[in-house]
């Protein structure tokens, strides 16, 4: 009898120090996650706005093209043509230079802010 009390408060002993172990194990396993968690979400905002940068490119590059296409057009037509070559060259100009704002604020869009350095463990 006295063998089975000195083994039962022996595993007690032994029980609450693997309990801990466990505890700061699972907290470390939430920190772990919860860390995951956030580097999925920052890596979905940057493909967002990668995305979002890519389709204004786009957008900026075709309206540029468009209106400096109009003005080299105008260019051409000012000997035989004046008065509509005239009014392509602002056109095609001022289009030209839409499409240009647009690009960039798409190139603004890349980079929004400085990346902060991760920090040092």
């Amino acid at each position: 009898m006295k063998r089975f009390l000195l083994l039962i408060i022996f595993l007690g002993l032994l029980v609450p120090p693997s309990f801990s172990q466990t505890q700061s194990q699972q907290s470390n396993l939430d920190s772990l996650r919860r860390e995951i968690r956030a580097l999925d979400q920052e890596i979905y905002e940057v493909q967002l706005n990668l995305d979002q940068s890519k389709n204004q490119l786009k957008k900026g590059i075709f309206i540029a093209t468009i209106g400096y296409t109009v003005t080299i057009i105008g260019g051409q037509l000012l000997g035989s043509n004046p008065d509509v070559g005239k009014t392509l060259l602002y056109v095609g100009g001022a289009t030209g230079i839409v499409g240009t704002v647009v690009l960039v604020k798409g190139f603004n869009k890349i980079s929004l802010k400085k990346p902060v350095p991760p920090p040092n463990y």
